[in-house]
């Protein structure tokens, strides 16, 4: 393999190869900096490191090759734009919200400790509010597949920043899926880690008692690198925990399947899915079947509950200050906030623990539970027809993850007979990072490959 200003960037461990056999991180830099230009116009950016930075950066890592390297060193790596970079702003999607930080966000501080070079802030949905990628006033991000089809948000431009060869790796941002669907829109891993496990100091919220830090990544060993860099408690964030990653699930892995599934007609999504899980059930060692109203039902109160109002929670004052400059869309998902009360909250949370509680018990029966990361793709002209009808479709089986206290990982599963992305989730009880990448190794992978 040939590494330099024009090759596709690798991934973090074939880099890490790279390096060891002369790479210098001024190549990968100029590398990166060219293809970024060939794409020009492609609305996954917000801001970028002037190229100056870059090369400096570039440079004070070379100045410490002579000894042992940091686990990412040289790694280029791109940062959704509702996290802190000192030095570039952050906006949310939002000009009028943007604000310059006076520091890193924990999470992007830990990668650059370790070696990493962070290029720029990637597009989002407007304040991580959306799972379509189209909701910002920067542009909309399309698939790396073509065809107009949805790039999946609210963490579009760090997914498609990884698919499309710009970087080895993104932060994103997951409440409702937005570091699953757009993993699943364009063909790569998406790891949406236990709640607290990542620090989301230096993190805008959308809403903080769920918001956890993602990776986006092109296979689960690099997802898996980066996390132990990133998995560590943090005493400026007061939503920090630390729990042991569970040791992966000997062989052979008992895999939950839902005994039914809506894919909005998409037959050929049905039938893609469905080759998934016949190649699931003859490698798993058991599989249990299981409902999923429970979980649907619980997806269901993060839109059509009371935790839209933690979302308005966050923004009121600006909303109300500056109503004109958030997109309708945007303002009428956070506005419906203002129809739920403190009964309301009381009865959701009441309900919600009934809902963990079933959810610990299908844990003590299956060690992951499979799903489709989502039921149908989009164009981008199809969500302006129903763009939050359509929105709430591509969160039907990840909006309840974080709700119920689960980790997550997406991985590809190869494509619709039409050519279309498929992506899977392993989803399972917090602080299974490990017994999740595990399984997606030995369940998944190697279907898609």
């Amino acid at each position: 393999m040939q590494l330099g200003s024009t090759a596709r960037p690798a991934g973090v461990a074939a880099l890490r190869d790279a390096y060891a056999r002369g790479l210098r991180p001024r190549e990968v830099v100029d590398g990166v900096l060219e293809r970024i230009a060939d794409r020009n116009g492609d609305a996954v950016w917000i801001s970028l490191a002037e190229p100056e930075v870059l090369r400096a950066r570039a440079a004070e890592l070379e100045e410490r090759a002579d000894g042992p390297l940091p686990p990412l060193y040289g790694i280029p790596f791109a940062v959704k734009d509702n996290i802190d970079v000192a030095g570039l702003p952050t906006t949310a999607a939002c000009p009028t919200f943007a604000y310059s930080p006076a520091a890193d966000a924990t999470a992007v501080r830990r990668l650059l400790d370790a070696g990493a070079i962070a290029i720029g802030k990637t597009n989002l949905d407007q304040f991580a509010t959306g799972l379509t990628g189209v909701r910002s006033p920067y542009g909309a991000c399309e698939s790396v597949f073509g065809g107009d089809l949805v790039s999946g948000g609210s963490s579009s431009g760090s997914a498609v920043a990884v698919a499309a060869g710009l970087v080895a790796f993104a932060l994103g941002t997951d409440t409702a899926g937005s570091g699953r669907v757009p993993a699943a829109m364009n063909g790569i891993v998406g790891l949406k880690p236990t709640r607290g496990l990542v620090s989301t100091a230096g993190v805008v919220p959308a809403c903080r008692s769920l918001d956890r830090v993602s990776i986006f990544a092109n296979d689960l060993d690099d997802a898996a690198t980066v996390l132990d860099v990133l998995a560590a408690p943090d005493p400026a964030d007061p939503w920090s925990r630390h729990g042991p990653w569970s040791r992966p699930a000997s062989p052979p892995v008992r895999v939950a399947i839902a005994e039914e599934l809506d894919f909005e007609g998409d037959t050929a999504y049905a039938a893609a899915f469905a080759a998934v899980v016949a190649h699931v059930r003859a490698s798993a060692g058991a599989v249990v079947e299981t409902p999923l109203g429970p979980l649907l039902e619980a997806g269901d109160l993060l839109y059509g509950g009371p935790w839209v109002a933690e979302r308005l929670a966050e923004l009121d004052g600006f909303l109300r200050e500056y109503p004109g400059d958030v997109l309708p869309v945007t303002r009428a998902v956070l506005e419906r906030g203002r129809g739920y009360d403190a009964v309301a909250a009381f009865r959701a949370r009441h309900r919600l623990q009934e809902l963990r509680a079933w959810t610990r018990r299908l844990f003590e029966r299956a060690d992951v539970l499979l799903l489709p990361t989502v039921p149908t793709t989009f164009t981008r002209a199809e969500i302006a027809e129903q763009p939050i009808a359509r929105n709430l479709v591509l969160g039907r089986y990840t909006q309840f993850a974080n709700l119920l206290d689960l980790a997550a990982v997406a991985v590809p599963a190869g494509t619709t007979a039409d050519g279309r992305p498929v992506g899977v989730t392993l989803l399972g009880p917090a602080f299974s990072e490990a017994r999740l990448i595990s399984a997606a190794h030995e369940l998944i992978s190697r279907e898609a490959a």
